[in-house]
């Protein structure tokens, strides 16, 4: 393996962000080297350029084994190099899910044949992957998933609930879990129970469907101990009782995802690329979203990267299958409406649609901690890189360091483009963000001091 240095560009430093060279030889990376150590060299000037470790999303779904034709381990870690992933986690709504040893056998086989980057795939907590019966295989399947979850599905019993935990615990693994009553439930609900819902004559999916399971899961996990972290987090009632919670010192954690911070009901059009579930929810809900990413109540980004065929997606509202693509699509997302603007400023226009606050040089500087718009670039970059992997163990850094693994991303922080989808490297095409205006490109990625992706060339074989 060539070793590369990667000149004059910023890094992502638990100090904050500053200029260093960076050499990747075989699979680490060093920032202290000599000029012996540069012989066979490849060189990338890469002045103004940002170097960060490479991104994780613990919450994807690549569809096989069981639905090829959404999406595959191959097209799904092709996005994920594309975006700047390194490690991503695949949730367990599979056929078969992943319950057992045999089952789960089949989504290592393809990991192990097909994926460009790190995979880690998740257990099913029911054998069925239902939210009820049987618990799956849980001792058996513990050693090769990243954690147990139903992702989906809610559990909607809290005693088989309290007794997941109480395996996952002795297994020193975490529910993850999708927190959804189904009691709460009106057929056919597609969209958030508020304004806009009401004045279209559409039927609602309520707050209390996601809340109500944090506020009962946050409870079983004080009382058992697990490890226990929530899913695309979308109320601000789950936002207060995970924040009271982690004040009681409760072993909890959550996530959210980009649609979720940048827009709400009253954006929403009659198009399936708006349908997900959860929803996305009021302006009240997206503030406290929004304040939780700011004081750490939440945890982390996702981008519940979730593809489906165009004719799936192709039905309105009403009728699409629930769920968007991400992975290409959260970093320039994350930097335009988030960093270079707030979605909270009291303006007229939708959020991607106003002037920036600042440029990136400005961001850059004093260590990138600088608040512009809603977050600071280094507040995305703990989100993006750092914290998913203090919360699981996940391989690669949490921060650009030398000696660590070579699992990098190289970031232009100044190209403003529109997002396309014909270029994406999923099968998915359903995006909120076609043919918006977006900041900042990634321009390479790096997997074991492999280059996985160019932007020029493409994905490169390895």
């Amino acid at each position: 393996m060539s070793k590369v240095l990667l000149k004059n560009g910023y890094v992502y430093t638990n100090e904050g962000i500053g200029k260093a060279d960076v050499l990747l030889s075989a699979d680490r990376l060093f920032l202290d080297f000599s000029e012996n150590d540069l012989e066979n060299t490849t060189v990338y000037n890469l002045e103004g350029k940002l170097i960060v470790p490479g991104f994780v999303d613990v919450h994807v779904h690549l569809r096989e084994p069981g639905f090829l034709y959404k999406e595959t381990v191959e097209s799904g870690t092709r996005a994920a190099a594309h975006g700047g992933y390194t490690a991503i986690c695949a949730m367990p709504n599979l056929n078969p899910p992943p319950s057992t040893k045999e089952s789960l056998s089949l989504e290592l086989q393809a990991i192990e044949k097909d994926a460009l980057i790190k995979v880690y795939p998740y257990g099913a907590i029911t054998r069925e992957q239902k939210g009820r019966g049987m618990l799956s295989d849980m001792e058996e399947i513990a050693a090769d998933v990243i954690a147990f979850s139903d992702d989906g599905k809610g559990m909607q019993e809290e005693a088989l609930m309290r007794e997941a935990m109480q395996k996952a615990h002795a297994l020193g693994k975490a529910i993850v879990a999708h927190c959804e009553d189904e009691s709460e439930l009106k057929p056919g609900g597609c969209i958030h129970d508020g304004d806009f819902a009401k004045a279209h004559g559409y039927i609602g999916i309520n707050s209390a469907s996601e809340w109500k399971q944090v506020e009962r899961d946050l409870r079983l996990s004080e009382e058992t101990g697990a490890q226990y972290h929530i899913c695309h987090i979308s109320t601000k009632e789950s936002v207060e009782l995970l924040r009271k919670a982690k004040e009681r010192g409760v072993k909890a954690t959550g996530e959210t995802g980009p649609h979720y911070l940048m827009f709400t009901d009253m954006d929403l059009e009659e198009n399936g690329s708006w349908k997900m579930n959860p929803p996305i929810r009021s302006a009240a809900d997206r503030e406290a979203l929004i304040r939780g990413i700011q004081d750490g109540t939440i945890d982390c980004l996702i981008t519940d990267h979730a593809p489906h065929s165009a004719e799936e997606k192709s039905k309105g509202l009403s009728k699409s299958s629930f769920g968007i693509v991400g992975l290409e699509t959260a970093f320039p997302t994350m930097l335009h409406n988030m960093v270079l603007r707030n979605p909270l400023d009291r303006e007229e226009e939708r959020v991607d649609r106003r002037e920036a606050k600042a440029n990136a040089s400005e961001i850059l500087a004093e260590g990138g901690k600088t608040v512009y718009g809603a977050i600071s670039l280094y507040r995305l970059l703990e989100l993006m890189c750092t914290k998913p992997r203090e919360i699981f163990p996940i391989r690669g850094p949490k921060y650009i360091e030398n000696g660590v693994e070579a699992d990098i991303a190289v970031l232009d922080l100044d190209e403003v483009y529109k997002v396309d989808p014909e270029r994406f490297y999923t099968k998915g095409r359903s995006t909120l963000f076609a043919a918006q205006e977006v900041q900042g490109r990634v321009l390479k990625t790096f997997y074991q001091g492999r280059e996985v992706y160019d932007s020029e060339k493409g994905i490169l074989q390895v």
